[in-house]
Order: C-alpha cells, then sequence, then structure tokens
C-alpha cells in the first residue's frame, strides 16, 4: 500500500467514525454545552468544516474561492475556528446544514487527495499567512488532518456523555 492510499484509507475512516458519532446524538442536542466542557455538538461539526479545508485543502492546493463562497467559509471561520467558543455560534446553522456542509468538505479534501501523486505529498506545503503548527509537506498536513479529525472526535464522544448518553462502540461488555 502507497503512502497516498494509505492516507486515503486513514481519512475516509476518520470521517466515517466522526459521522457514526454525528448520527448518535439527538439533532435537538446538538447545542446542548456541557458546562464542564465548554462545547458543543454543533461547534465540533463546525470546526472540522474549517480544519478540513485548512489542512487537506488549502496546504496542499491553495485557496478554492468557490468552496469557501458556497459554504460562507468566512462565517465559519470567524464562529468555529480556533479560539472561538461554542455559545457565540449557537444556533447559526441547524444540525442538517452542518452534517451537509461537512459531508461536502469532506468530499471534495478526499477529492483533493485523491488528485495528488506520491511525489507531490512530499512537496512543501502552500504558502500560509499563519503557520502550519505542525506540518511542513503535504503529507505531514494531511496526516495531520486525520489526527485532528480523531481528536475532535474524542471531544464529540466526551460532549456526548452528559447531552445523551455515553457512545457504544459495540465493544463487549465483560459479565
Amino acid at each position: 500500500m502507497t503512502e497516498l492510499e494509505i492516507l486515503t484509507k486513514q481519512t475516509e475512516m476518520a470521517y466515517v467514525r466522526t459521522h457514526k458519532l454525528m448520527d448518535s446524538v439527538p439533532k435537538e442536542k446538538w447545542d446542548d454545552i456541557p458546562e464542564v466542557l465548554g462545547s458543543s455538538f454543533s461547534w465540533q461539526v463546525g470546526h472540522l468544516v474549517v480544519s478540513i479545508y485548512y489542512h487537506t485543502i488549502m496546504t496542499t492546493v491553495g485557496h478554492m474561492p468557490e468552496l469557501i463562497e458556497q459554504l460562507n467559509l468566512r462565517l465559519y471561520t470567524k464562529l468555529c475556528g480556533y479560539d472561538t467558543h461554542a455559545k457565540e455560534m449557537a444556533g447559526t446553522w441547524a444540525p442538517v446544514k452542518l452534517t451537509a456542509d461537512l459531508q461536502t468538505m469532506q468530499d471534495t479534501s478526499l477529492e483533493v487527495i485523491d488528485s495528488l501523486s506520491i511525489p507531490d505529498l512530499w512537496q512543501p506545503i502552500e504558502p500560509l499567512k499563519v503557520p502550519h503548527p505542525v506540518a511542513k509537506t503535504k503529507f505531514e498536513a494531511i496526516d495531520w488532518n486525520v489526527k485532528h479529525t480523531m481528536w475532535h472526535c474524542g471531544q464529540m464522544a466526551t460532549i456526548k456523555r452528559p447531552v445523551n448518553q455515553p457512545y457504544d462502540y459495540g465493544l463487549q461488555r465483560r459479565s
């Protein structure tokens, strides 16, 4: 399996896990913010819209103005970017809109990954106004997207506990 195939498979798996978590929480609870956690499902999903754009699109092929406009990415960045708060974005998007926008971003990111060659992966990331926190190469940026997405899946699973119930990972319980 090539590096590109591995990145694609890991990205797809992270996105499937995200949707399994999203599907497990009733939509009417998406804006609930557990006091001790300070975040919500809505914010987490909005943040993933922003971060997937940053880590797999902007860093590897540059800006996609049509996607920025289609999803109103500027508003997502303002309300769900780094150092924002879930309270400020509550009620801005219905869960069905958040889900559709996340799916669009995920599909686009997979198309971008699919458009790359193995040599492309080892090229420097596209120039950014704000330095990437981890990546110097396109491989590292896409790899970080997988890790970052799974980090937020962990946060979503933690939020799910107080607003709904613990996530059922399908593990066998010992008796």
